[in-house]
């Protein structure tokens, strides 16, 4: 018998594109600021988007709402509160909902931190990536050392108590010493939460297209990971996901439900989604237009959506394991079930195959990665594919 596919928890994803400057490693859509922003007709945008995503939706409950970007923290507080009102009064709030913002430490203000604390936004952010002003200017960010500090410092401030700080590691000209300097400056800030993670060089980049000097080979990079792990672990901060470490209970609520396959809704330029159709025994992606412009210009009607795919049953096993095998807690097999309308038997052989080499442990119940497994986690996903 087939299971039943059960809506897993709902998030809600807001897409804020511009930046100061475009750094030359990133690869998500995001467009430099020139000029005066549109800030009142973006928000207006948002709106229309989200009510023509809301039959998808009806009746559920947003566990996580996520301002990301480009750098969200150029939008005022006023604009946040007004997304915020618009989608509480079109969708049900749970109590304790996590609210995240993203913010660039170059565009923090005096006062700004309070009104996004007054707006709702109970997480913040910050996208560090290094303490080192070398590795900074190499990396094409607009902050310094200092100033990432200072930034985390006026969160505190007003009262933000879970905070992010995400830093990158295998920078150009970066060693083992300097990559353990970054984190003993973090930890001297006291975050709940740090995503620690190895720069790639992605397609459509600058950095792709031009690679900087001294990237650390894979041997280096290696032993800063090891390195960087344990100095981590030893600070109390829980290796929980591939590259994210949590104070106890200060894991990312919203990050967790993308991993574990929830749902959940994107809006504004650019952003994708995903909704189980409870009705249809179905799954949908929809993703938006990509360009600021166009995507306001059409937000709300068809135009707006960039796609809609549904994902057949022989895509959600490797769907789902790609997702979930980033948690070193692994996954219920009921889980896979609920999430995916299909049977425990559709991994069977991928997971004999897994157990023998030792990249996964298996019970009757649950999957976990194993050590191995974690280390050699893009061969075990290519089992399901």
């Amino acid at each position: 018998m087939t299971p039943a596919m059960i809506p897993p928890p709902l998030s809600l994803y807001v897409h804020l594109p511009w930046c100061v400057r475009k750094c030359p490693y990133c690869d998500f859509n995001s467009h430099a600021a020139n000029g005066t922003l549109p800030f009142d007709g973006y928000v207006d945008a948002l709106v229309r988007d989200l009510e023509q995503d809301l039959p998808l939706a009806w009746g559920r409950t947003v566990h996580s709402v996520f301002f990301g970007g480009g750098t969200p923290s150029l939008f005022p507080p006023a604009a946040i509160e007004r997304i915020l009102q618009a989608a509480s009064a079109r969708l049900r709030f749970a109590p304790d909902a996590e609210i995240t913002l993203e913010a660039n430490p170059g565009t923090a203000e005096h006062g700004r931190f309070d009104g996004y604390r007054a707006a709702g936004v109970n997480r913040v952010s910050f996208g560090i990536q290094s303490f080192d002003d070398g590795c900074l200017q190499r990396l094409g960010r607009i902050h310094d050392s200092g100033e990432a500090e200072a930034a985390v410092k006026l969160a505190q401030d007003a009262g933000f108590d879970n905070i992010n700080l995400d830093l990158m590691y295998a920078l150009p000209g970066q060693d083992l010493a300097m990559a353990e300097r970054d984190l003993e400056r973090a930890f001297a800030l006291q975050p709940a939460h740090i995503s620690h993670y190895q720069l790639t060089l992605e397609p459509n980049t600058v950095f792709f297209a031009r690679p900087p000097q001294g990237i650390p080979d894979d041997d280096a990079a290696w032993d800063i990971q090891e390195r960087c792990q344990a100095l981590l672990a030893q600070a109390g901060y829980g290796h929980y996901e591939t590259s994210a470490y949590a104070r106890p209970g200060r894991q990312c609520a919203h990050n967790l439900n993308y991993w574990r396959y929830g749902d959940y809704l994107g809006i504004g330029a650019g952003a994708h989604g995903k909704l189980t159709l409870g009705a249809e025994q179905s799954i949908l992606r929809r993703w938006k237009q990509r360009h600021p412009a166009a995507w306001m210009a059409a937000a709300g009607s068809a135009a707006a959506i960039g796609g809609d795919d549904r994902i057949d049953p022989q895509r959600r096993p490797f769907e789902f394991m790609l997702n979930a095998l980033r948690l070193h807690e692994g996954f219920a097999l009921a889980d896979f079930e609920a999430r995916t309308g299909l049977s425990r038997d559709a991994l069977a052989p991928a997971l004999a195959r897994a157990r023998e080499r030792e990249w996964l442990s298996v019970t009757d119940t649950r999957v976990v990665p194993t050590a191995l497994g974690r280390r050699f986690a893009n061969d075990v996903i290519e089992l399901f594919l």
